[in-house]
């Protein structure tokens, strides 16, 4: 999988994967779509009734019937087009003839998906094309067309996809466990702490394809959501975490946080220093070099069965990592919500953290 490719999955709106999860293997329309290549058959169906699409809507047939894929087959045989409700529910009119704006731009060719193409951008709603001379199934949304792959197909791009979100989750793992290591002697700069937010991003964009397949294999995609769920796990605590570990004194907790950078180029991610900047650390002000104190959220959220708010009691008492290990048990356990057992828990955590045995808080 190429940058690009993990660029404008990440890119892609949610609606794209809500529209390839509605036309998934085993849903009544993916069905129905299947049955009309089957027969050799070509569609043109909107998903979606509103008065823009009946103000581009000519002749045909109101019908209202329920949706169903035997349904789908025999009305598409009509010439002319079919125009689903917009809970995608019912089949509200066949052989309706379509007459959008002529002067919409598109790059398609055949009548039918340049049609389609300039229903949907004059409409705004999703229009499906089935083709008989091709075979292929291709969804129009906003100007961009996206294909309908077989399942097959699908399943081989997830697997490749879960390998890399394998790969960039051992990253992930390696940098924060590079960070613990420099936390350990507090020495984490500010370029320690951005590379953990950029492997984290990374992870999120892998993540954000393979989403992507699972919606669009539907009921075949099942194994690949299992697998995803195990991978992932984690990953948006570990933002969480280092943003509560990090974040400078002072600063409002929208001003710190790993939510922009969704908005980097994958070029523009690979420079630490606007990684930095674009989380809130200003390069005036926090130079790349600059020495950051963690608080030691990361570490306390590895002690099974230490409550949020004991946690963060703890990290308000002592301030920092540095701090916190250098406490005792008896002035732990003095604290509210911690006690001894937690205290000797916390105590025992610490020690194996400083002394090199666990270096990946939240993530294994």
């Amino acid at each position: 999988m190429t940058e690009d490719a993990a660029d404008e999955a990440d890119g892609a709106p949610e609606r794209v994967r809500h529209l390839m999860a509605l036309l998934a293997p085993g849903t009544p329309i993916r069905d129905g779509l299947e049955r009309i290549l089957h027969g050799h058959n070509g569609a043109l169906i909107v998903l979606g009734d509103s008065p823009a699409v009946r103000q581009v809507s000519s002749g045909g047939f109101d019908i209202d019937v329920q949706l169903t894929p035997q349904a789908l087959r025999e009305l598409s045989k009509m010439d002319g087009g079919l125009i689903l409700s917009s809970d995608h529910e019912r089949i509200l009119a066949a052989a309706v003839h379509f007459v959008p704006d002529g002067s919409l731009p598109t790059m398609e060719t055949g009548t039918r998906h340049r049609t389609a193409d300039r229903v949907s951008q004059q409409t705004g709603v999703p229009v499906v094309v089935a083709s008989a001379s091709m075979s292929t199934l291709a969804v129009f949304l906003d100007g961009d067309r996206h294909r309908i792959e077989e399942p097959e197909t699908l399943l081989s791009r997830a697997n490749q996809a879960l390998n890399t979100l394998n790969s960039y989750r051992a990253r992930l793992v390696d940098r924060a466990a590079q960070l613990t290591v420099v936390e350990v002697h507090d020495v984490a700069t500010v370029d320690d702490v951005a590379a953990v937010a950029q492997r984290i991003e990374m992870t999120r964009r892998i993540d954000a394809e393979v989403r992507g397949y699972v919606s669009a294999l539907g009921v075949e995609g099942r194994l690949v959501g299992l697998q995803r769920d195990e991978l992932f796990a984690g990953v948006d605590e570990q933002s969480r975490l280092l943003v509560e570990d990090y974040r400078p004194e002072g600063i409002d907790p929208w001003k710190f946080s790993l939510a922009g950078l969704h908005r980097l180029s994958w070029e523009d991610l690979g420079n630490l220093t606007l990684v930095a900047q674009t989380m809130g650390l200003d390069p005036r002000t926090y130079p790349a070099t600059m020495v950051l104190h963690a608080r030691g959220h990361r570490q306390l959220s590895t002690i099974g069965e230490l409550p949020p708010r004991a946690a963060q009691t703890i990290v308000d008492h002592f301030g920092s990592l540095q701090a916190l290990y250098a406490s005792s048990t008896s002035e732990l356990s003095g604290l509210s919500g911690v006690g001894l057992q937690r205290a000797r828990s916390i105590r025992a955590a610490l020690e194996r953290i400083f002394e090199g045995d666990d270096k990946t808080p939240g993530l294994h």
